[in-house]
């Protein structure tokens, strides 16, 4: 079962002011990784904390993917995308 990527307009903007080559490795990471699996859990890390405890956090090198998986409709929907000290902010 292939799951769909979506951007939040937020992730989306973070995503553009990066510089292309780390671009296209977080777009590669989550259609090549993420998107394939039966369960995008199985690589991701559960997010804890009363903001962030229902998401699931993707590491790509320095980068953080933040993320909601949408198990009803077969959707990792990215929040965020930034560097690992402030995307948790």
């Amino acid at each position: 079962m292939a799951w769909q990527i979506e951007f939040d307009p937020d992730a989306a903007r973070e995503l553009r002011k990066l510089d292309r080559p780390v671009q296209i490795r977080i777009v590669g990471f989550l259609r090549q990784r993420v998107a394939v699996l039966d369960d995008p859990r199985q690589i991701g890390e559960a997010l804890a904390g009363a903001r962030l405890g229902s998401y699931w956090k993707y590491r790509v090198g320095d980068w953080r993917i933040i993320c909601d998986l949408q198990d009803h409709r077969i959707i990792v929907r990215v929040l965020r995308i930034g560097y690992r000290g402030g995307v948790y902010r």
